[in-house]
């Protein structure tokens, strides 16, 4: 069974096709901004199983800390993030995990751009956690 998510109006509905391959929850201040919130929590899936009906909008993000833009697309009715693209992984997409309709099973592998995480946010020591992309 498909994994199923939509933005806040439901103006843009997504389904995943294949499990994520991998989930982390990135710090940098960008995603702080984009979510308004201390982090982004992220799944990335294959964007061959990644299905999209509505019209996202796009907006580069090319002021990061890594140098590299971010693609990110958004609902333009409501706002909500719903999904990031990044160069070093072209056949990704990495989901906004707050738009999926089930996160019962979302676990997170790994943290990044923890050298700028809120400083009230407490990391569990099982996870790992690197000061900015996990190499």
């Amino acid at each position: 069974m498909a994994n199923t998510g939509r933005c806040l109006c439901g103006n843009i509905q997504y389904e995943l096709m294949s499990k994520p391959v991998v989930t982390g929850v990135c710090h940098c201040k960008n995603c702080q901004r984009q979510a308004g919130s201390a982090f982004s929590t992220l799944a990335g899936v294959p964007m061959a199983d990644f299905k999209v009906a509505g019209e996202p909008t796009l907006y580069v993000d090319g002021d990061t800390g890594s140098g590299n833009p971010v693609h990110r697309f958004f609902c333009n009715q409501c706002g909500s993030p719903i999904y990031s693209c990044v160069a070093d992984s072209p056949d990704m997409a990495y989901v906004k995990t707050g738009t999926l309709d089930d996160t019962s099973d979302f676990t997170v592998m790994f943290h990044c751009w923890c050298s700028t995480k809120q400083a009230w946010v407490a990391l569990d020591d099982a996870v790992p956690a690197f000061a900015e992309n996990p190499a």
